[in-house]
């Protein structure tokens, strides 16, 4: 009983949660803009809250969450407005003053761990989502449909690995990061990934076809590496859930661990392999 409420609540918060961030990135690109620099908030700020659980860790959680942001921000505008690639230089004198606020904290016995901890929370959780204003400006006019295309891929790829897991789960993936996942369960999901990949290129033309297979095999294992770099992050600080933020699904970190990982490597490929 507390299975199928569990999987009743994660159906019901992902339907919702999906169809506000789906409309979103389709509507417009400052509605696009507004979900993700919302998305981007909430996780820097939950990877921080988790960093500094055990109390000895102590990194910058406001400057870097505002870093992270600014870095959101700028992507975007240079982007939308086509403005010189010059300020992104403006990063890194952003990033540098946490080595002048460093220099202030008397109680900060490990300084250079903690300086260490605020830029993780910069590259791992910002950057990414920096990323994808990158590839909505393509081609120089906002077009959702790579942003969309992916997170269908990442969704289909979890949906058919919970099920397929759940069903036919036996062989260990990774047991040491995370026992739960299993040989079965990867294939499935990479298998319906790759089915949605297909249908997506007969209707989002913006790329060919070989391209939206390319990102789908590129989702199935930088996605399914982020969900275990992600667990592996967690059981380094002993918990089950990154938080309890999104219901049925834990939170954003847990949600969004996937397009982390595969962010950086989709928009590498896009600027490489496209016209």
């Amino acid at each position: 009983m507390n299975n199928l409420s569990e999987l009743h609540q994660r159906i019901v918060t992902g339907l919702i949660g999906g169809t506000i961030l789906l409309s979103s990135v389709y509507w417009h690109e400052w509605s696009y803009f507004a979900v993700f620099f919302g998305i981007c908030a909430f996780t820097q700020i939950e990877f921080y809250k988790l960093v500094g659980l055990d109390g000895t860790r102590l990194p910058l959680k406001s400057f870097g969450t505002l870093n992270g942001l600014f870095i959101f921000v700028l992507t975007f505008l240079i982007h939308k407005y086509e403005l010189d690639i010059n300020f992104y230089y403006l990063i890194f004198i952003a990033l540098s003053g946490v080595y002048f606020i460093k220099l202030y904290v008397k109680t900060d016995l490990t300084p250079f761990a903690n300086i260490a901890f605020t830029f993780l929370g910069v590259m791992y959780v910002a950057i990414p989502f920096a990323l994808l204003n990158t590839v909505v400006f393509m081609d120089g006019a906002y077009s959702p449909q790579i942003v969309l295309g992916t997170l269908f891929l990442i969704w289909a790829n979890d949906t058919g690995a919970y099920f397929s897991g759940r069903a036919f789960g036996k062989r260990k993936l990774f047991y040491r990061i995370s026992p739960k996942k299993t040989w079965e369960g990867s294939i499935g999901g990479g298998l319906l990934a790759l089915s949605v990949g297909f249908g997506i290129s007969k209707i989002f033309t913006h790329l060919e076809s070989w391209q939206w297979l390319c990102i789908s095999l590129i989702i199935i294992i930088a996605g399914t590496y982020g969900d275990l770099v992600e667990s592996l992050f967690k059981r380094s600080m002993r918990i089950k859930d990154s938080g309890n933020s999104i219901p049925g699904h834990g939170g954003f970190l847990d949600r969004f661990d996937s397009l982390l990982l595969a962010a950086p490597f989709i928009v590498t490929f896009l600027k490489l392999f496209s016209k």
